[in-house]
């Protein structure tokens, strides 16, 4: 069942070891709290797919950068929705997370690209997180994320989801 008014922010991730799963549920924590109204979904990217875009007002993207590329699970999401949603999402809003090891930026860009092809709006400058793992084993190793960076991951959370209440996206 929708929300009040059926408004819908879909917060789309994918997490190996943890970290951008901590930064995606801090977002959606934060995007209820802030708009109970709100029907904040929050999807696995393996199990989202182009009728979860079709059926939100803005999505949140999610994704580690791996290998200095989002990860193989999201880049199978876009795959999976490109086509189907094509033509379909033009002006939605939308923001992206990355939790990276040390930059995330070109993961970022990716993300933009594919939004771009979507003709969905950036609402906000991407939000990367870096861990500083750099060692296979850092690497592969579970992630905390400090509570600052979650702090800043609930904050675009919840301004998502006022910003698609109060109508300003």
């Amino acid at each position: 069942m929708l929300a009040a008014m059926g408004r819908a922010l879909l917060i789309v991730y994918q997490s190996l070891t943890g970290g951008t799963a901590q930064m995606a549920h801090a977002a959606a924590d934060a995007a209820r709290a802030a708009e109970p109204s709100l029907d904040v979904r929050l999807r696995r990217a393996p199990d989202a797919g182009p009728a979860d875009l079709l059926a939100a007002d803005g999505v949140l993207f999610a994704t580690p950068e791996n290998l200095a590329a989002i990860a193989g699970l999201m880049k199978d999401f876009f795959d999976r929705s490109y086509y189907p949603a094509l033509g379909r999402l033009e002006g939605r809003p939308y923001a992206v997370m990355v939790c990276a090891g040390s930059d995330g930026t070109n993961a970022a860009r990716q993300v933009e690209r594919i939004a771009t092809g979507w003709r969905l709006r950036r609402v906000a400058e991407p939000l990367i997180v870096c861990t500083h793992a750099q060692t296979p084993e850092a690497i592969l190793a579970p992630k905390r994320i400090a509570d600052g960076d979650l702090a800043r991951c609930a904050e675009l959370g919840a301004a998502l989801a006022s910003g698609l209440v109060l109508g300003v996206f």
